[in-house]
């Protein structure tokens, strides 16, 4: 029964790889843009997920994600050091400046300020120059991506000065950091430096960051921080939770991605749910010949569900495999792309969906064959 299932499917070339097609639709769709959004969220976080020395972030109480800051007093550090629990409490400052060059260039850059002793909050991975330049006089590091949305017709080099808030500022370095949010470049500088880059105001520090002693976990350590001191306390996956949560609960982005990946979802269930029906009642009497030789419901009806599944599967296959590729191109040539990529959750999510779809789809079908007279084979 199951090889005759397989006949009467392949048998009706234009429905089966229409099927197929509307499955395949819809996978990219759901994979592609839930993987986009995820990778968005990531962006939200991403300059709080590179710092990766720190267990603990140290801000203003009113803080409410990683990109709104309430500067800190100059004596934040040292009354954080203080508190029982932690082994060391470095100064880290996040701003927007503007960066301007000789050749007519006018920029605004996400400005990063890591502690000059110890370079805590330093890039991971360098492309080009040394970290150790960075303790060098007016030196800062500069993302690729970011020189390459400034200068996209230029060969990185090392040595080119701009100028940030009429200082003089010399690139020593490229690295490769996570994306921000907002496509904006960003750039590297010792603490002490950064200060120099930005208006002078009576308070500058954006955060602390702090290591736990061994044996003190960082969520007891926040507590005491938080009541020692008054400031608010996070370990660095609370942080990036809490900004993910407020890019979600505060903007349109989910509602936005969450209307796309539905309309696949339903765009992929009446594509297949209509070619299935029609392929169904087009075959009626090759199921009402197998209902009059004594075949049960019971049979048929796992013939149809092997039909679906079939269909299926091989339109999820083909769908993730584009999917796949368009990550895989993209995040190599697209730099407004780069770091997105198909979680293997985002895969087994789709996968789920579609195979939702296809329960669905047989469901609907199936209703037909299940009333059908085994006496139509004889009629004209």
């Amino acid at each position: 029964m199951n090889r005759i299932a397989l006949q009467m499917l392949l048998g009706d070339r234009a429905k089966y790889l229409g099927l197929i097609f509307g499955i395949m639709f819809a996978t990219l769709l759901i994979s592609q843009q839930t993987s986009i959004f995820v990778g968005i969220l990531v962006r939200t976080a991403g300059q709080i997920l590179d710092v990766y020395e720190a267990d603990i972030w140290v801000m203003d109480p009113r803080v409410k994600f990683f990109e709104e800051i309430e500067p800190l007093p100059d004596t934040a550090v040292s009354r954080v050091r203080g508190v029982p629990g932690v082994k060391w409490g470095v100064p880290f400052f996040r701003g927007q400046v503007v960066a301007r060059s000789t050749d007519g260039m006018l920029q605004q850059i996400m400005l990063l300020g890591i502690d000059d002793a110890t370079l805590t909050g330093a890039p991971r991975k360098m492309i080009m120059g040394n970290l150790d330049d960075l303790r060098r006089p007016d030196s800062v590091i500069m993302d690729r991506d970011g020189f390459n949305f400034i200068w996209p017709d230029e060969e990185m080099k090392l040595g080119k000065v701009i100028e940030l808030n009429d200082r003089r500022a010399e690139i020593v370095g490229f690295c490769e950091t996570t994306p921000p949010f907002v496509t904006t470049p960003v750039v590297y500088s010792r603490y002490s430096n950064a200060m120099k880059y930005v208006p002078p105001r009576s308070k500058q520090l954006s955060y602390v960051l702090v290591k736990a002693s061994d044996g003190q976990t960082p969520e007891e350590l926040c507590k005491k921080i938080t009541a020692q001191t008054g400031f608010a306390a996070y370990t660095w996956r609370q942080w990036a939770w809490k900004t993910v949560g407020y890019i979600l609960a505060r903007t349109g982005i989910p509602i936005n991605f969450g209307i796309t990946i539905a309309l696949g979802f339903i765009v992929g269930s009446a594509i297949a749910g209509q070619t299935f029906y029609l392929f169904v009642v087009e075959n009626l009497k090759q199921y009402g010949a197998l209902k009059a030789i004594g075949v049960s419901n019971g049979r048929i009806l796992l013939m149809v569900l092997l039909q679906a599944l079939v269909v299926g599967v091989i339109g999820y296959s083909l769908g993730i495999g584009l999917a796949a590729m368009f990550f895989e191109f993209t995040g190599k040539n697209v730099p407004a792309l780069r770091g997105f990529f198909l979680p293997w959750e985002v895969a087994a999510g789709a996968f789920v969906a579609i195979m939702t779809i296809v329960l669905l789809v047989s469901v609907f079908s199936v209703r037909k064959v299940l009333v059908v007279d085994p006496a139509i084979v004889f009629r004209g």
